[in-house]
């Protein structure tokens, strides 16, 4: 098929490597603006514009793809560029912009949208970080043909996959990305004889943008709440909490039983097993941990050069 692909980080980076592995001729790429990023803040291409360069794959980065918004002038240029490629489909995964119908009803077949949860559940931006922090017990990915609500449409095929006890979503990413990659290579091979179904009107949750505030562990909360969100904050934007003026980044944490006379955000226990710190109800134990300007590290190498014992977090 000729497809456009939309998509900007490496999930979508993954299923574009898949589709042109497959033989399919990809006409265009649509990605997110190079953005700053590392610690020069230099201007980075997408993983997605990364790829389709060194393929030879024409890349475009319109800002707007909207007739009536800020920037109508670049959203006709885009419109104008999208009609002359003469695309069979658009395949979308995690692009960054709002497809107006203009756009989804410029491809023959329509456009087709690439999801990391099991519709309608999570629906929006963080589909992965939102189902550890509620400690689902799968997820999974959802080809659906797109419309113009917020992942509402249709549903083409569902793929269940377990999360793991300790999967954070650096790890969960990883694993639906090449799920979703294989997905996405059968749905096109289907069309256009694939069904489509329409999104159940019971279990609509939307996942909403994780902020850099909500990484500030409160230990009034339950240890099952707080290790599953140390869990879901990695690898970004990384769990913190602030020990005597410090704050610290924690990385990878369990839910154990706790002391009951212990005080919410008491260290309990720091040793080379892990630190152990007093919740709302139970404690976690924290077996990695970073200082600023430091490394991740072991526990047992972070208490090295950092006490914590007979201590406090700040709740």
């Amino acid at each position: 098929m000729k497809i456009i692909y939309a998509g900007t980080p490496e999930f979508a980076a993954v299923a574009l490597q898949a589709l042109h592995a497959a033989g399919h001729e990809i006409v265009l790429v649509l990605t997110q603006p190079d953005r700053p990023a590392g610690r020069g803040m230099q201007l980075q291409a997408s993983p997605v514009k990364q790829f389709a360069l060194a393929h030879n794959i024409p890349v475009a980065q319109p800002i707007s793809l909207r007739l009536d918004g800020k920037h109508p002038q670049v959203a006709r240029d885009a419109h104008d560029l999208l009609q002359s490629v003469g695309a069979d489909v658009m395949v979308v995964a995690a692009y960054g912009l709002i497809l107006p119908r203009s756009v989804l009803d410029i491809p023959k077949m329509g456009c087709i949208n690439i999801h990391a949860s099991l519709l309608p559940r999570w629906r929006g931006a963080a589909p992965i970080h939102r189902a550890i922090e509620a400690g689902d017990a799968e997820t999974g990915v959802t080809i659906m043909q797109m419309e113009e609500g917020l992942d509402t449409g249709p549903m083409l095929i569902m793929q269940n996959l377990p999360i793991a006890t300790d999967d954070t979503t650096g790890s969960l990413h990883d694993k639906l990305a090449a799920l979703g990659a294989n997905m996405i290579v059968a749905a096109l091979a289907q069309l256009p004889n694939l069904a489509a179904m329409p999104q159940p009107e019971t279990g609509i949750t939307y996942a909403a943008k994780l902020t850099k505030e909500e990484a500030s562990l409160d230990f009034n909360q339950p240890a099952t709440l707080i290790a599953r969100k140390i869990r879901a904050f990695n690898p970004f934007p990384g769990a913190s909490a602030i020990f005597n003026d410090v704050s610290l980044k924690l990385w990878q944490a369990q839910a154990i039983t706790g002391d009951n006379d212990a005080t919410p955000g008491q260290v309990v226990q720091a040793d080379d097993a892990g630190v152990v710190i007093a919740c709302g109800s139970g404690a976690i134990r924290v077996t990695q941990l970073q200082k600023p300007g430091g490394k991740r590290l072991p526990a047992r190498e972070f208490l090295q050069g950092f006490a914590l014992s007979n201590g406090y977090f700040q709740v």
